[in-house]
């Protein structure tokens, strides 16, 4: 008996995507479904990740992909544009989103936690699939406490799309969660340069930075009377966040509704 997670990949072409396809190729647990990519057609998928020939050719349309009925999983790392749209649809046809693209407002996660309900399925949508990020987010939400001035400097390609990181919102989140709102800095301080204190929330600032040649890294900085305290983690390659996406893979085929951040799974 076969049992396991049939996936789909969407954005199977792009950098994360490709080592989400190596992934479900080499996983004795996993199987490849389909993969999707607009950019890239009539394709082997082995092929586009530097493997075997796997008999899956990539495909660009998505809805026949889910359409066929053969997938347990839909994995999405595409973009902030489409990414609302590829997992309403995933939903639509009953194959559960795991989704690492983000950019999704409070309003869209409500909705799609609802439309998962309707379904009786599971979803994941993870700004960060790194559990040492996970780690970097539940520390800083835990020094929060005692540290209650702080600000957030995530670092990252500047080809990335949206600003601030996903990660760094969920940071913020974690950490608004643990603190009563607190507005830092002195009452007539005045920006010279539009935008030079970075972005604000619940009272702290947020600061994007966009260089190429950086990968992802992120930072919160504690402020308190002679001290300080630095809370930092640094991502070097794609490939470790893998374990992470298989770990979403397999909860959400045992829950129903969709969970908003990969820190739900590590205690």
């Amino acid at each position: 008996m076969n049992n396991k997670i049939r996936v789909v990949v969407s954005g199977a072409g792009g950098r994360m995507g490709r080592e989400v396809v190596k992934l479900v190729l080499q996983d004795e647990d996993l199987t490849l479904a389909a993969a999707v990519d607009r950019s890239l057609h009539d394709i082997d998928a082995g092929r586009l990740v530097g493997l075997p020939e796997a008999g899956v050719t990539v495909t660009g349309d998505l809805e026949a992909a889910l359409a066929a009925g053969d997938a347990d999983v839909l994995v999405d790392f595409t973009t902030p544009q489409s990414a609302y749209a590829n997992t309403a649809l995933s939903i639509k046809y009953g194959v559960r989103p795991v989704i690492g693209t983000t950019g999704f407002t409070p309003e869209q996660i409500e909705e799609l936690d609802k439309q998962c309900q309707d379904q009786g399925i599971g979803g994941l949508i993870a700004p960060n699939f790194s559990i040492g990020a996970i780690l970097m987010m539940k520390f800083a939400a835990q020094a929060a406490k005692y540290f209650p001035h702080l600000e957030i400097i995530e670092y990252h390609g500047d080809q990335k799309l949206d600003a601030p990181s996903g990660t760094s919102i969920k940071t913020a989140e974690m950490i608004a969660e643990a603190r009563e709102e607190l507005r830092q800095g002195n009452p007539q301080e005045e920006e010279v340069i539009e935008g030079a204190r970075g972005g604000y929330y619940n009272g702290f600032r947020i600061h994007s930075v966009r260089l190429p040649g950086v990968f992802a890294q992120q930072e919160v900085v504690f402020g308190s009377f002679g001290q300080t305290l630095k809370i930092r983690h640094d991502s070097y390659e794609r490939a470790g966040y893998m374990p992470g996406v298989k770990l979403g893979i397999e909860k959400v085929m045992g829950y129903t509704g969709l969970i908003y951040g990969f820190d739900h799974f590590i205690e």
